[in-house]
């Protein structure tokens, strides 16, 4: 079995798909029995083996669902994917506040990784937004939140499924637009896109460096979901439905399915880094690197946000997420030496006081 990344292959020795909490307390107990590893799996998003196991691998799609839909909340279950709550939540013109760039993952797996969207500059993370959790810990199904059992509920937040399997969400809603506007707005370096990103008034916000003849091209895309004015230095602009927004990379998935590198291997690796040293750091690291070390569909995203109380991210102040998403393409730089890679950006953001942002590819 493998997941997105590509380069971990591990083979369970039992597949489970629980439909229910008491079914995933029966799977936890059956490999402790057998001493052996058990591992939530939602749509296998991971880059490094994360959601793969020899163990018991218990595939959550079966606790899939969005019910309870009213003024300010919702509950899914674990293995429901982002656009199943959207096509639940739309309806009643309610969204939650920060989604994934990627709608195609589940709430129980963002939510176990923490959870970083376009809106995070704003709303911190996905892990932020939770009412509450049920979750099997400790042989049997409880309920978690801020109030109860409130050490639960921020180890499993951002916890990899470590400290407890989460089987259901009640996640916070808020107005969704109708519509969206798109503004592109060119930056001179990492540093001028950290202060666009600082300085500019929209309510979705991402940063993107990009290899061209010249060098890398750094662009800051600022979505505005009101009627505010559109931000200085833009270059262009695009309207869409929030849903067609939402899901965007829709159509790019499709292409990259098409040329086949949607399979390929996706050594990806993902740092926080303080505010303060993340032009530099990003720099130096883009300065060392060359088209064939990033492959033909990889991307370079540089986001500043805010991170509210998920304890398990371990994010510094004020953190700047920096994520290379590589795909060794043909003709690219192999595994190996994108691994090598990741490594030392990752000793860099360290060095810096940066943390690594555990969903990526880390080599142990």
């Amino acid at each position: 079995m493998r997941d997105f990344g590509g380069i971990v292959e591990r083979a369970p020795v039992r597949v489970v798909r629980p439909a229910g909490a008491d079914e995933v307390v029966e799977a936890l107990r059956e490999a402790r029995a057998r001493r052996l590893e058990a591992v939530p799996r939602g749509c296998g998003h991971s880059t490094f083996g994360q959601s793969l196991t020899s163990g018991i691998c218990l595939d959550m799609r079966g606790l899939a669902g969005v019910g309870d839909v009213a003024s300010g909340r919702a509950v899914a279950g674990a293995g429901t994917t982002w656009r199943e709550v959207l096509a639940a939540t739309l309806p009643h013109g309610l969204a939650p506040p920060v989604l994934t760039d990627f709608l195609d993952v589940t709430v129980g797996g963002t939510l176990s990784a923490g959870g970083v969207g376009g809106a995070s500059h704003r709303h911190g993370t996905q892990a932020d937004h939770v009412l509450g959790l049920d979750v099997v810990a400790g042989g049997r199904a409880v309920a978690c939140s801020p109030r109860v059992r409130p050490d639960l509920f921020d180890a499993v937040r951002g916890g990899l499924g470590r400290h407890g399997v989460i089987t259901s969400a009640a996640l916070r809603l808020v107005p969704a637009p109708e519509r969206v506007l798109t503004c592109t707005i060119p930056c001179r370096d990492a540093a001028g896109l950290l202060r666009v990103q600082g300085e500019v008034a929209a309510d979705d916000v991402a940063g993107q460096a990009k290899p061209s003849p010249d060098g890398w091209r750094y662009e800051v895309k600022a979505t505005l979901y009101g009627d505010g004015p559109v931000p200085p230095g833009t270059a262009e602009t695009e309207e869409l439905p929030f849903l067609a927004f939402a899901d965007r990379m829709r159509t790019d998935v499709e292409e990259l399915v098409a040329l086949g590198e949607w399979a390929r291997p996706h050594p990806w690796v993902m740092v926080f880094l303080p505010r303060d040293r993340a032009a530099a750091v990003i720099e130096a690291t883009l300065e060392e690197m060359a088209p064939r070390d990033l492959g033909l569909s990889g991307v370079v995203l540089i986001k500043a946000l805010r991170v509210g109380h998920v304890p398990m991210l371990a994010a510094p102040p004020e953190p700047v997420l920096f994520s290379v998403l590589k795909t060794a393409s043909p003709g690219c730089a192999a595994v190996p030496e994108m691994l090598a890679a990741n490594r030392a950006l990752l000793d860099r953001a360290r060095a810096a006081g940066g943390t690594a942002y555990r969903v990526g590819a880390i080599p142990r």
